[in-house]
């Protein structure tokens, strides 16, 4: 049957098939729990009120909000009248946020509470925006969610919308110029739902809990959302509390059994249950992405009887496109070989989709040669072009080029050693600055770190490590420096460590390597 693949039409599966499977929120600090067959209703009546306000097919609809049910229902009933769900990074500068609403030009803005001062700075700049809707009850606004969704009775039939639609646009993180747009098609999304819902993605089933917690405004929180519902999943939606003490409590007494996010915060999650002596009984998976996951994190979690994976992706990518699950080969493979090998790299791509990298001159490199090259990538779920751009983003035989450099072995597992961007490049050799960050993550005392490539007058550039040391402790540079010894290339050894209070991050929790280069690019040459 020639059957539309529509965002929609989870929701109704999940409605019908599994209607008692939970959504469970973390709404101001309170658990609010609703059935799929609860939030396939109150979507409806939010497609309704959507149109009763004048919002049609091809509208871009903004949301300012974290990880609930609300945003949830806004996923599915803005897509579901044909019109766009433009998720915004509250992270972002205000300026940066005034940019995309209006490159955008949303005509309507749903808003958290926890946002209604940044609302009131935004209000004047965004002259498209004709409804501005908090979320929450709100006695000083006209309208709020609740108030609209209870206006309607939801007995509607959904329009009939083409699969090829629009569905969502997020914007990068606009860490080098302006935010740029990236859309989701229904058809791409839903193709990206199945491939990842399958065992090597995240491995859902009903008897699933997965809690995402990847903010559902970065790149749909890498298709969480959608995985579980595909798979009626119980789905944890944390909220705006992402500390270790909150999400221990949440993890524990909601079973979640996978969860997804950037090591970031599961290193300060792994801190907290180390310091308080814990553990997470249920929790068997993690797959964590934005950066790369250090060994010593990896390790740490198997102590704990927690299996850590890592994924690759970009918001061109609808984040989530490739991961470290194991081929036939690794069956009889120790787990403590398996974090050492496959569990370090950023895994193989998921069905459906391709990688390769490519050399200077745009020729593909084969995969096991040992030489680094600009990956690139195709897939269904992946852009063609950018928002508004009038040209492809793709090169002429159809890949899109992500700046990443990188290495592919013989059985498609791709190692991340660098963007661009970030690359060090010292006497005409390249450096790689994620391998010396995860080597240095590995040193007692440390919190974060972070190697950007410095101004040298002999080399041209060379490395220097910018570490956050652990509360409490005092590493040295001999310390830090002592603990590579061995593990890398003479040469590769950076020329110095600078200890900071606090690691500058940008909006999407990665290390803000541009930032960084800011501060200490000149380093070697004003510490001579």
């Amino acid at each position: 049957m020639d059957m539309p693949l529509l965002l929609r039409n989870l929701l109704q599966g999940a409605a019908r098939h599994h209607r008692h499977g939970e959504i469970v929120s973390v709404v101001q600090g309170r658990k609010v729990r609703h059935t799929y067959a609860e939030c396939e209703r109150r979507a409806r009546r939010l497609a309704q009120a959507l149109l009763a306000l004048g919002i049609r097919h091809g509208d871009r609809v903004a949301t300012l909000a974290w990880n609930d049910h609300r945003h949830y229902e806004l996923y599915f009933g803005i897509t579901g009248i044909g019109a766009v769900c433009h998720t915004v990074n509250p992270r972002l500068f205000t300026e940066q946020i005034a940019y995309i609403v209006n490159d955008a030009q949303d005509v309507a803005m749903f808003y958290s509470r926890d946002f209604a001062a940044l609302v009131e700075q935004l209000r004047p700049q965004c002259p498209s925006v004709l409804h501005w809707i908090p979320i929450d009850d709100a006695e000083d606004a006209l309208i709020d969610y609740e108030r609209l969704l209870a206006a309607q009775d939801g007995q509607m039939r959904w329009p009939e919308i083409d699969e090829r639609s629009d569905a969502f646009l997020c914007y990068t993180s606009g860490t080098t110029g302006q935010p740029k747009g990236v859309v989701y098609s229904h058809r791409g999304t839903v193709i990206h739902a199945y491939a990842v819902a399958l065992p090597d993605g995240h491995n859902v089933s009903a008897l699933s809990v997965l809690m995402p917690v990847v903010p559902m405004f970065h790149a749909n929180a890498w298709e969480a959302p959608f995985s579980a519902t595909l798979a009626g999943a119980k789905l944890v939606l944390p909220g705006s509390a992402l500390d270790g003490a909150s999400l221990h409590q949440l993890i524990d007494s909601e079973k979640v059994t996978l969860s997804i996010g950037v090591p970031t915060v599961w290193f300060n999650v792994l801190t907290y249950l180390q310091q308080n002596g814990l553990r997470c009984d249920s929790l068997k998976r993690l797959l964590l992405g934005g950066s790369s996951t250090p060994l010593s994190m990896i390790e740490a979690y198997a102590q704990l009887g927690v299996l850590v994976t890592q994924g690759w992706g970009m918001t061109e990518t609808a984040a989530m496109t490739t991961t470290t699950q194991p081929l036939a080969q690794h069956r009889d493979q120790p787990v403590q070989v398996l974090q050492k090998t496959i569990y370090q790299t950023a895994g193989r791509v998921l069905s459906g989709a391709d990688i390769r990298t490519v050399d200077e001159a745009g020729h593909e490199i084969a995969w096991g040669s040992g030489i680094p090259g600009e990956l690139q990538v195709r897939g269904p779920w992946v852009i063609q072009r950018y928002f508004k751009a009038p040209a492809n983003a793709t090169t002429p035989d159809g890949w899109l080029p992500t700046g990443d450099i990188a290495l592919i072995d013989a059985d498609g597992f791709m190692r991340l050693t660098d963007r661009t961007k970030d690359v060090i490049k010292s006497g005409g050799e390249w450096i790689s600055s994620v391998d010396l960050e995860n080597l240095a993550m590995a040193v007692p005392g440390v919190q974060l770190a972070a190697c950007i490539a410095c101004a040298h007058d002999r080399w041209g550039e060379r490395p220097v490590l910018i570490v956050q040391p652990r509360e409490g402790a005092s590493p040295t540079q001999a310390e830090v420096l002592g603990a590579l010894e061995g593990k890398i290339a003479r040469w590769w050894m950076p020329d110095a460590v600078v200890f900071i209070d606090s690691m500058p991050l940008t909006a999407t929790g990665k290390l803000a390597k541009l930032e960084l280069r800011k501060r200490y690019g000149r380093h070697l040459l004003d510490n001579r």
